[in-house]
């Protein structure tokens, strides 16, 4: 089997759905990169920008349209996909107003990160 070539940042506190969105993003052939903080994250940014990053909405610490907001402010340009498993009105809007490509909510199925990655990544 080939190395996957393209890594995927997986920046999400709740350990179970980082493993599992690792495992999706791996069963898509990019390479998953774990972070269970966004200050782990953007600390990451100074050695690698990822080719995508999905990225949890709710977490202790920054939260993930503050880290949205601090990566752009850093000069990384990589694609996000925002994740939630509590969708708040005008959410969805703040996060793309700040250069986010795709909302989702959770639980996200293998099609739906299929989908958005290729949609954010072409071109």
């Amino acid at each position: 089997m080939d190395k996957p070539k393209h890594v995927v940042a997986v920046v999400d506190d709740d350990l179970p759905v980082r493993r599992a969105l690792e495992r999706l993003v791996r069963s898509l052939s990019y390479r998953p990169a774990g972070y269970a903080s966004g200050d782990a994250f953007l600390a990451s940014l100074d050695e690698e920008v990822p080719f995508c990053v999905v990225l949890d909405q709710h977490m202790p610490g920054l939260n993930g349209l503050e880290v949205l907001i601090r990566m752009r402010a850093q000069g990384a340009d990589a694609p996000v996909i925002v994740v939630t498993g509590a969708d708040q009105t005008g959410m969805a809007e703040k996060f793309i107003d700040a250069g986010a490509h795709a909302y989702l909510t959770k639980p996200v199925g293998r099609a739906a990160i299929r989908e958005a990655i290729q949609a954010a990544t072409a071109g």
